[in-house]
């Protein structure tokens, strides 16, 4: 230990720093520890399990503790550094350490441990059974209306829940899950709105109606509301479902007769359409908005390159006669896919495009009606399936144990009713809900 002289030093300081312990002696000892009484290991159930063989039914206070150290060792895969009290660290060059660094590293030994506090830190994933949640006030509170809510979404960037429904309204909302003040709403006359979508950077709201062809695009930073009356090529007399890339290139509307359509995003125009047997049922794109998931009236599964606009595989949902919904998670690996008799079947997305038969990880079968909605959370650790055929009929499942919170929704209070649409916020703080009753219900 080298200790480096200073003119400045007292003598009485300079003596302290000769004398410093390099080893701290025992606070406590009890002299009757060292007698060498024997210790009756049988008539005590923790020491008993330290028993080696039937011979060891008494050991010596020295041999016990012995064994202590060595039952210690073994739990702890080793001597933990903490115990070490012969070592000392040293510097990167093997150099000694400085006589004033180690009496400092020793005093905040000595201050953590003067402390309490919580030194485990908690786990970074949701854990599975209870999910810990509040009901705030409505989304749409400073906007009530009775018309049934067709989509609720939060911005992708900012604090904000855009709500619209059959009123012929798109609404914004600032959320702050205590007044949620209205920033704004936009209201389109004998439109009564089927879907309504943020754009994947939050610049834009598009929104389709039940019984148009019209495409009603909303540029927020312009304040300018753009009708798009028809696309060239695509022959569709209603336009009403449709999904936005999760890159922002692409639109995907579903068609009649099996088939769905290609757009860009940017420029609006049809790129190519695609076709599978049956009636779309549902379709979603992939997280990397490379593949098109659809999901057909038979209860079959199509997956689709956007690039090529080939059909990569086709799989049966298990046990589906019909798909009403699909999803896929943020992060790549679930496939969602909800049918007609309640039953969710959550797949590994690797197998969905590998596999002609692949078995679901899960099948979820908390619902006992069609399967209308499916979400991700943001983090993928939560799935929220519903039905819009049954009141009260929605659930949120953990992942990946794919297991239901069994605390949600709350039976006896009965204030959900029917869910037509749900969303996660983007850091997955907050979860909304449209109902048929005109609120949009919101949850911390």
């Amino acid at each position: 230990v080298q200790v480096q002289e200073d003119s400045g030093d007292s003598e009485v300081e300079n003596e302290a720093k000769d004398n410093f312990p390099l080893q701290k002696k025992p606070v406590w000892l009890d002299e009757e520890d060292e007698d060498e009484e024997m210790v009756d290991m049988m008539n005590n159930r923790f020491r008993k399990d330290m028993m080696k063989n039937a011979s060891e039914n008494k050991l010596s206070k020295d041999q016990l503790q012995k064994r202590l150290k060595e039952e210690f060792q073994h739990a702890m895969g080793g001597v933990p550094a903490w115990a070490e009290t012969n070592k000392r660290k040293t510097s990167s060059d093997d150099q000694p350490m400085d006589l004033f660094d180690l009496d400092e590293s020793e005093e905040d030994e000595d201050d953590l441990l003067q402390r309490t506090g919580n030194f485990i830190s908690t786990s970074t994933s949701l854990p599975k059974g209870i999910l810990k949640m509040k009901h705030c006030q409505h989304a749409n509170a400073e906007r009530p209306t009775t018309a049934r809510i067709s989509s609720v979404q939060f911005h992708p960037r900012a604090q904000v829940v855009m709500v619209a429904g059959l009123d012929n309204a798109v609404s914004l909302f600032q959320v702050d899950g205590k007044a949620n003040p209205k920033i704004q709403s936009i209201y389109l006359e004998k439109f009564p709105i089927f879907k309504a979508c943020f754009s994947a950077n939050g610049e834009k709201v598009l929104a389709t109606s039940t019984h148009s062809k019209v495409l009603y695009v909303y540029d927020m930073l312009a304040g300018k509301l753009i009708p798009v009356h028809q696309v060239r090529g695509l022959k569709e007399k209603i336009v009403r479902s449709f999904e936005v890339s999760p890159d922002g290139s692409f639109l995907l509307i579903n068609g009649v007769a099996g088939y769905f359509h290609l757009l860009s995003m940017k420029t609006k125009e049809l790129i190519g359409s695609m076709k599978i047997n049956g009636r779309i049922a549902a379709s979603t794109f992939s997280s990397d908005s490379k593949k098109v998931y659809a999901s057909s009236g038979d209860g079959d599964v199509y997956v689709w390159d956007v690039n090529s606009r080939k059909c990569l595989n086709r799989f049966v949902d298990e046990g589906s006669l019909y798909g009403l919904s699909i999803a896929t998670s943020r992060n790549g690996q679930y496939v969602a896919c909800g049918s007609n008799c309640g039953v969710v079947n959550i797949y590994n997305q690797d197998s969905c495009l590998q596999e002609a038969n692949p078995k679901p990880i899960k099948a979820i079968m908390n619902l006992v009606t069609g399967v209308t909605s499916l979400t991700f959370n943001p983090t993928t650790e939560i799935l929220a399936v519903a039905s819009e055929k049954m009141k009260e009929a929605v659930r949120l499942v953990h992942l990946p144990s794919c297991t239901v919170f069994s605390n949600f929704p709350v039976v006896k209070k009965k204030n959900i009713s029917l869910v037509h649409t749900m969303d996660f916020s983007p850091r997955s703080g907050y979860f909304a809900l449209g109902n048929e009753k005109g609120k949009a219900l919101l949850y911390r």
